[in-house]
């Protein structure tokens, strides 16, 4: 019986499909689970399991990493004396790709490197892949599900410490200290960041924006942290070992918000819980999200250059921002999707509001992996 991957070849008429990257690329790491820093080549044709090509210091590591391909070391093909012959690495790469794939027509990736698709177009039929792997990233299964939630899990701790330090901060002529010092921006990102790599993850770009700051949405932030002024802490992690990410956000504030603020934290907050209960298989990323617009317009929030300017979520896997869309062009919600809900009002004299929360569709609906509290007021 043909399987997804195979009918997904067949579709495009393709007999073939080839990558050549480094694990850093999510398709590559999804294919192979082997984790390496430089190129290496994966082919599989249809009806075949795939074969990774490795150099041969890997070759030992690669066979007891995974059992999702083949493991061949260039030593075991053809590739050095075509190297021999041809005295260009991208053309031995090329006549070992036919060797391995065949002279039928081969469906690379978006992200396939230029110079060695222009060689293999010389010998063979090169077409896009119609994003074949992209597609089936979006269905988690239990084991990647398993390591999103315990990535949520760390960076819900790194947004509790951050609220904490927030919290038990000294306000002096408006300015908050801690430990007698100015708290920052960059001086809370760094306390984050820390907690997280004795944790076994990664984070970079994590956004801790104060005052007019979060009325950018992705505006990391930087300087003292101010009273009375919203503090938007947005933290996406990825785990050292499976390279599987988390998405949370918390807005929070020291002091006494304004009315307006007090007005948008409740109006995003009801947004987010509208959006949750609407999501289940079968409804469409764009019709959660128009709902969503429709109802801060409702309330007087209308969305232009400010207000809410961005998609309602998105999908988190191996990218922390992947498919399926929760925005204005979403499809149909799946079963097995893991997604944000990140509803957010902006405006430049007042600051911003964003909730983020990261969960899994199930038949049922929408179950989140964060457990952490959503109060503006610290």
């Amino acid at each position: 019986m043909m399987d997804g991957f195979d009918a997904a070849l067949e579709k495009i008429s393709a007999g073939a499909y080839v990558h050549f990257a480094s694990s850093d690329n999510a398709d590559m790491r999804y294919l192979t689970r082997f984790t390496v820093h430089d190129p290496v080549l994966y082919v599989r044709r249809k009806g075949e399991k795939g074969t990774l090509v490795v150099p041969r210091m890997e070759y030992e590591r690669a066979c007891s990493s995974t059992t999702k391909a083949e493991i061949l070391s260039r030593s075991d093909t053809d590739f050095f004396p075509y190297l021999e012959e041809e005295h260009d690495p991208l053309s031995a790469y090329t006549r070992i790709i036919i060797d391995l794939a065949g002279e039928e027509k081969i469906a690379v990736p978006e992200a396939f490197p230029f110079g060695l698709a222009y060689e293999l177009q010389k010998s063979v039929a090169v077409i896009p892949d119609g994003g074949i792997v992209e597609k089936r990233r979006t269905i988690k299964s239990n084991d990647e599900a398993a390591e999103i939630r315990k990535a949520q899990e760390a960076a819900q701790e790194a947004i509790r410490l951050a609220s904490d330090l927030i919290a038990g901060a000294t306000p002096v002529n408006g300015i908050l200290y801690s430990d007698g010092e100015v708290l920052t921006s960059e001086r809370l990102r760094a306390c984050m960041h820390r907690m997280l790599l004795d944790r076994g993850y990664s984070a970079h770009d994590t956004i801790v924006s104060c005052g007019k700051d979060s009325s950018m949405p992705h505006m990391i932030g930087s300087g003292p942290l101010y009273e009375n002024e919203p503090v938007v802490i947005d933290c996406f992690p990825r785990s050292d070992s499976s390279g599987y990410y988390g998405d949370m956000t918390r807005t929070v504030l020291k002091g006494e918000p304004s009315e307006k603020l007090n007005e948008m934290y409740n109006a995003v907050l009801h947004a987010q819980e509208l959006a949750i209960s609407m999501v289940r298989p079968g409804v469409s990323g764009s019709e959660v999200h128009g709902t969503v617009t429709d109802y801060f317009y409702d309330q007087g929030f209308h969305t232009g250059s400010e207000g809410f300017t961005h998609s309602l979520g998105h999908g988190v896997g191996l990218e922390v921002h992947e498919g399926p869309s929760v925005g204005p062009n979403g499809g149909k919600l799946r079963k097995g999707n893991v997604i944000t809900i990140e509803p957010g009002l902006y405006y430049g004299s007042t600051g911003g509001i964003r909730i983020e929360d990261t969960g899994i569709i199930t038949e049922k609906g929408f179950e989140s992996f964060s457990t952490l509290t959503k109060e503006l007021i610290l």
